[in-house]
């Protein structure tokens, strides 16, 4: 269905909703999340969304957000809806990669999409239908549910100077990021978002990342990690994902589908530009009153890096049979759309600091 076309079909709700509210009980349904209440970034986008797609159904939708925790575990959230123990979710496609390893092409792969690429591969590359399909494999409607943007590179004890300094070194960490710092040496362990800071106060973990420092500083790990590393090239884009479950979606009129859709490209607009601005100010106060030393990955770690980031996700092209069709529409068209981001966005950006 086309922008225009969903859009129509949202506003044609919009116009009719008094009469929909008047004329039927509201359908509760229940959204979990893998994130702490609120929690800047996905927290707000889950809490966000729910209240949006409310309005654009006029009361037809009433969803109640669930913390982590509340009914299923953080990284338990892909699967509940799946099975229907909740009929939403708020997520992050990568969690679910132990049951698809394809799943990580659709929240951020080590070097890969940026935000932007991301959205233009999913609406404009064929991206969304291969979701599309792999979400109905297991049981969910996927569409974007907000985005935290370039990720930074993770919380340290001490500055990084050389490559061999992650050998041994226990670092939380999702995704394929997870998997390419294991390959650098260190040991990945994936907390859920809400147990990162007792992790690290303890010294179950080392280190952390989880994303950008709009979401970094309501976890407090500055206090116990004072170097903060970039860049995040483990993590450039940091998309979250609203899960419906199938049989919900299609028993849903096609004018509530549109209205979901709409809040869900809304939402991610909004969080996109909410976190720069976020970013910005807890940037600014990171440095100027809780003394967080910035510091940037040594040019060697970044290299080894992006070698065996290549490795990597040749490597995931090969572990299923869907793995490999995603894989191929993923790294072809950032390929071809690499040349224009070379001669746009990159060139500017270079150009702004002659």
């Amino acid at each position: 269905m086309t922008v225009t076309r969903r859009f129509a079909l949202a506003s044609a709700t919009l116009v009719a909703a008094p009469s929909v509210a008047r004329a039927q009980t509201p359908r509760r349904l229940r959204m979990a999340t893998s994130w702490p209440r609120n929690l800047p970034g996905p927290g707000v986008s889950a809490e966000r969304l729910a209240a949006r797609i409310g309005r654009l159904t006029g009361g037809a939708l009433d969803i109640q957000v669930f913390s982590a925790g509340d009914i299923v575990p953080a990284f338990g959230v892909q699967e509940a809806v799946g099975n229907g123990t909740v009929e939403m979710g708020h997520t992050a496609s990568f969690f679910g990669m132990g049951r698809e390893p394809a799943q990580a092409f659709f929240t951020t792969i080590p070097f890969g999409f940026t935000p932007l690429e991301h959205v233009a591969w999913l609406t404009q590359g064929g991206g969304q239908a291969l979701w599309d399909e792999l979400g109905a494999r297991n049981g969910v409607k996927p569409l974007l549910g907000g985005n935290t943007g370039v990720s930074m590179g993770g919380w340290f004890r001490r500055e990084l100077t050389h490559v061999d300094e992650l050998k041994g070194l226990k670092i939380r960490m999702t995704g394929l990021g997870a998997e390419l710092f294991q390959r650098l040496g260190a040991t990945a362990i994936a907390v859920p978002p809400g147990d990162i800071y007792p992790a690290l106060e303890r010294g179950v973990i080392d280190a952390a990342e989880f994303t950008s420092p709009g979401a970094d500083l309501a976890l407090g790990l500055w206090r116990v990690a004072p170097v903060y590393a970039a860049p995040g090239f483990n993590k450039p884009n940091g998309a979250s994902e609203l899960l419906i479950a199938k049989p919900v979606w299609d028993s849903l009129d096609p004018a509530v589908r549109a209205a979901i859709e709409t809040a869900s490209e809304a939402e991610h607009h909004v969080a996109l530009a909410e976190m720069e601005k976020l970013n910005m100010d807890a940037l600014a106060t990171m440095v100027g009153q809780h003394g967080v030393r910035l510091r940037g990955f040594p040019i060697e770690m970044l290299r080894a890096a992006k070698r065996e980031a290549a490795s990597l996700l040749g490597d995931l092209g090969t572990r299923s049979s869907f793995a490999r069709q995603i894989h191929g529409s993923y790294t072809g068209f950032q390929e071809r759309l690499s040349v224009w981001t070379r001669l746009s966005t990159h060139a500017v950006l270079a150009a702004r600091e002659v």
